[in-house]
């Protein structure tokens, strides 16, 4: 097979990252906090949250099997194009992949922050990172450009579906006439979702996805909220909506679709499948949560079709316009 010539020179799968054995949980947390006071009792409670679900995170791991899904792919449509992942909190860290990439002469590197919704917090602090990362290593630093995000994409809408549709399936069920569809993201400051897309976004994925389900009806709540108590964040939370499901609809049971993350980690296998779940359970509610997207082939086949070129035009990546 002939290899094609492609626009970039390498691939940068860009994520948040996770500890990955109880010893790294306190030493990701400080990388997280960079220095940022929280309550004791805040931070003994993450860490907890990481020991409830194993003592790890898979994020860092799936988060290398997306990325050799796609090096897969691409090798198979005969594009020979390095594949990597750089993570904020985590080795290997962005700016350790892209001192790796530009000792080995890489001039060109396109990024793909793996989240579908773009916000500041999910979007914007990986560019500048990535960014920020390039001008530390200097003139040798490869130019950066983004792919766009892909929360609209056909194949990303069927993978969910799919999903959804084995957590409908081990409730016995094969509709959602009488199960509710409570499709979750992370919640964010209101005063951030105000100045991007992230809701309109989020709001577009989850109606494609339910049509995709010929769901009668659904709902989009967040989860995983931060912050000081007074700061208005986004709403409803999961757990209120699970908690009045039974009287605000007649049903019990539910399935819950993360469609704001891309792969399995604490606040999904924690804040959903602990927390949540606990909060069903009382409310005498049947929950089944749908795995994320992690290396579904209609996920990986998304992030292949970013890699080798925007089906939009060029107006669909973020370019860096600095020369690094």
């Amino acid at each position: 097979m002939t290899t094609q010539a492609a626009p970039y020179d390498a691939v940068v799968l860009i994520g948040f990252g996770g500890p990955t054995s109880p010893a790294e949980i306190r030493p990701f947390l400080d990388h997280v906090l960079a220095g940022h006071p929280v309550p004791r009792a805040r931070y003994e409670g993450v860490v907890h949250h990481y020991e409830r679900i194993g003592g790890r995170s898979p994020f860092n791991e799936l988060t290398q099997r997306q990325a050799d899904g796609v090096a897969a792919a691409l090798r198979a449509a005969g594009r020979e194009l390095p594949v990597r992942v750089g993570l904020s909190h985590a080795a290997p860290f962005i700016e350790e992949t892209l001192r790796e990439l530009a000792a080995q002469g890489t001039r060109r590197v396109l990024g793909i922050v793996l989240a579908a919704h773009e916000s500041e917090a999910s979007w914007e602090r990986y560019m500048q990172g990535a960014q920020a990362a390039c001008r530390r290593i200097g003139p040798t630093a490869p130019q950066l450009a983004f792919a766009h995000p892909a929360y609209d994409h056909p194949l990303l809408v069927r993978a969910h579906a799919q999903r959804a549709r084995a957590a409908l399936a081990r409730l016995g069920r094969d509709d959602f006439a009488a199960t509710a569809l409570i499709f979750t993201a992370h919640s964010i400051p209101r005063a951030m979702a105000e100045c991007g897309p992230y809701v309109e976004q989020l709001l577009a994925t989850a109606g494609l996805v339910a049509r995709e389900l010929e769901a009668p009806d659904w709902q989009l709540a967040y989860q995983s909220r931060s912050g000081a108590p007074d700061e208005p964040w986004l709403e409803p939370d999961v757990c209120s909506v699970l908690e009045r499901l039974p009287a605000a609809s007649g049903r019990r049971e539910a399935v819950v679709v993360p469609i704001g993350f891309v792969c399995d980690h604490v606040e999904v296998l924690y804040d959903l499948d602990v927390e949540a779940a606990a909060v069903a359970a009382a409310a005498g509610v049947r929950l089944e949560r749908a795995s994320a997207l992690n290396d579904h082939p209609d996920f990986i086949a998304v992030l292949t079709e970013l890699a080798i070129g925007p089906p939009k035009g060029a107006g669909d990546v973020h370019a860096s316009t600095e020369s690094l």
